[in-house]
């Protein structure tokens, strides 16, 4: 772009942000009108059709992680990178999101379960085993700020506009209407977002077709002449691409528990009727496998800047797909664009910010502080409904700073501290949530047990780097660590069960 056409991006970001936002907060005003009580801002009392709901599946699992993030590790990796981001970790989480939808979601409406550790401490009768979910939900802040560092890098490019200002403006407005949406809101920004996002990818997809002028093996060739590992199956300048255990092991496990996240899993709790599952399902599986498949615009952004150096600069990964949209499309197709990975990004972010709030306020703070809650039920919900709110601004406060540390210090990329919270949390629920949906007969000892030993591997296999033996794999990479824990907590929940068994004369 020449100077003149960056001007008129700039200033029509601008319009085209504010027109945004002004369509985001209509909806939440009209979603937070008819919100009573902290079960309306959880999941909602509108009867919302399975395809809405299907679309804000989509939408909530398609992060700013998969539309800015991870184009910049393919970018970066080449062609270990799609397979293991784009074909081995889509597969495995959407098979395993259709086998344990249904399970979870007919506990999870018995008992009218509001978030993942209530579904826990109802599923096992254990207080303890909720609270400690609690505790753990804060992980998710990781992910959280994860996708505003995405989004920050995105509308500064645009904008042209301080990164810090950015930050604290995307902060501000999210989390602020966040305080009254809730998931009656969420599921028609979402599905909104879900729209958006869909034209997004393919326009995307579509961006590097003249790469193929001289079909794939000329597109091959190309990618080869910049650097030949970018074509390998495999890549040792990566240590999250090194060999076949990291590509497809890891993945495959990460991909089934990655499902587990409280955003994904208790999005089914919105349906009113199970009849509407199968149509839910299907939307989101499809809608979600085109998403996926967004990251190979980071071998077309490579091609555009093979030395990653953009106007002389060079090129943080977590900028690469902001530079490719400014570089390559023109004004209106750009803006269309910039809005669609605003779309990822806010999408998911909203999920995290109901479901962590909700957990936090009804699975921390209430549980311990049962005494300063009154027994008036109107009384009592005004006063869930009052702490949610300062909930999210404290968590807007955390947000920011640990944000603003991820832009001056990253390590690569944000990606690695959001991978490796979420995957900590995720690791220690599989197991639980597995056992919950196919055993009717569980001693709490193996559930808790598992969990805990999952947290613990995970962050010793990553702290410590531990190599994964026959391997180059090493902790280093967030999901090997988890997909290592992930086994431990099954080992150590077999162990325990047929102690248990044994010592209950089963």
């Amino acid at each position: 772009m020449n100077v003149t056409e960056t001007n008129n991006l700039v200033f029509a970001g601008w319009i085209l942000i504010i027109a945004y936002a002004l369509v985001i907060l209509f909806f939440v005003i009209r979603g937070a009108l008819k919100i009573k009580n902290i079960s309306d801002y959880a999941v909602g009392n509108i009867n919302f059709s399975p395809v809405s709901v299907g679309l804000a599946l989509a939408a909530s699992m398609t992060s700013a992680a998969t539309f800015i993030i991870n184009p910049g590790f393919i970018a970066l990796y080449g062609f270990s990178a799609v397979i293991s981001y784009a074909v081995v970790l889509p597969i495995a989480a959407m098979v395993s999101l259709i086998v344990l939808t249904k399970g979870f979601r007919k506990h999870g409406s018995l008992v009218k379960a509001l978030t993942m550790a209530q579904w826990m401490s109802t599923k096992y009768k254990s207080e303890g085993f909720g609270l400690f979910f609690g505790f753990l939900s804060l992980l998710l802040i990781t992910f959280i700020v994860l996708i505003v560092v995405g989004l920050t890098k995105v509308l500064s490019k645009t904008l042209d506009a301080n990164e810090v200002y950015v930050l604290i403006g995307i902060v501000t407005f999210i989390f602020g209407y966040m305080m009254f949406g809730g998931a009656n809101s969420m599921v028609y920004t979402n599905t909104i977002q879900a729209v958006l996002m869909l034209v997004v990818a393919f326009i995307l997809l579509g961006s590097g077709y003249e790469h193929f002028s001289s079909g794939v093996h000329g597109f091959i060739d190309k990618l080869k002449s910049i650097d030949p590992k970018l074509v390998q199956t495999t890549n040792e300048s990566s240590f999250l691409f090194r060999d076949y255990f990291e590509i497809f092991i890891a993945q495959i496990i990460i991909g089934i528990a990655i499902v587990c996240q409280p955003h994904i899993i208790t999005k089914s709790l919105l349906l009113k009727t199970d009849k509407d599952v199968n149509r839910y399902l299907v939307v989101g599986v499809i809608v979600e496998l085109i998403f996926f498949l967004v990251v190979i615009t980071g071998l077309y952004a490579r091609l555009a800047f093979p030395d990653l150096t953009f106007e002389g600069s060079p090129l943080k990964m977590d900028g690469i797909i902001s530079a490719y949209v400014v570089k390559e499309f023109p004004v209106f197709v750009g803006l269309i664009v910039i809005l669609g990975l605003i779309s990822a990004g806010i999408s998911t972010l909203e999920g995290l910010i109901q479901t962590l709030s909700t957990t936090i306020t009804s699975d921390i703070i209430k549980p311990l502080f049962k005494s300063k809650f009154s027994n008036d039920i109107e009384k009592k919900s005004h006063q869930e409904i009052v702490l949610n709110k300062i909930v999210i601004i404290g968590l807007a406060f955390i947000t920011i700073l640990v944000s603003y540390d991820q832009l001056i210090n990253p390590k690569l990329s944000v990606a690695i501290l959001g991978q490796n919270g979420v995957y900590a949390y995720f690791s220690a629920a599989f197991l639980p949530i597995l056992l919950g949906l196919f055993s009717k007969t569980i001693n709490n000892k193996v559930v808790i047990a598992s969990s805990i030993t999952a947290v613990f591997v995970h962050f010793v296999m990553y702290y410590g780097k531990v190599q994964v033996p026959l391997t180059q794999a090493t902790g280093e990479n967030p999901g090997v660590a988890a997909s290592i824990a992930i086994l431990a907590s099954m080992l150590v929940g077999m162990l325990v069960y047929q102690l248990t068994r044994k010592k209950d004369g089963l």
